[in-house]
């Protein structure tokens, strides 16, 4: 069986990493083990300057890799978060660091710390 993962360029990916894990639930950056640690380390890196970091949970697999280049366009893909409460949920992500860029009738359009763009749809059975 094949698995989805999703990959996003940033500019810090441990940092837009954390963002993620925390801003949706039942997602956790993945756990570096000894092994891990020693081959970054035999790289002159460390887990917060890892080029690509993983954020595991119950869906894709999202990969936060390195880029040199800014964003400076929309995205061609976005994530859209299912929640029962918009406004309550707006008001955690900006605590995060998210910002909003404009609102639409049953939908917030958010960026992330980097800018990338992604929805808050409001659905009773999220």
């Amino acid at each position: 069986m094949a698995q989805l993962e999703v990959v996003i360029d940033s500019l810090h990916p441990a940092q837009l990493a954390r963002f993620w894990a925390r801003a949706l639930r039942g997602y956790r950056v993945r756990a570096y083990d000894d092994a891990e640690l020693a081959r970054l380390a035999g790289l002159g890196l460390t887990p917060e300057t890892d080029p690509s970091v993983a954020v595991d949970g119950d869906g894709p697999t999202l990969w936060f890799q390195h880029t040199g280049t800014p964003k400076t366009r929309r995205n061609r893909v976005h994530l859209d978060i299912r929640c029962q409460d918009r406004a309550a949920e707006a008001r955690r992500l900006l605590d995060l660091g998210a910002r909003i860029r404009d609102e639409h009738p049953g939908h917030t359009v958010m960026l992330d710390p980097e800018g990338n763009e992604f929805c808050l749809v409001e659905t009773p059975d999220a």
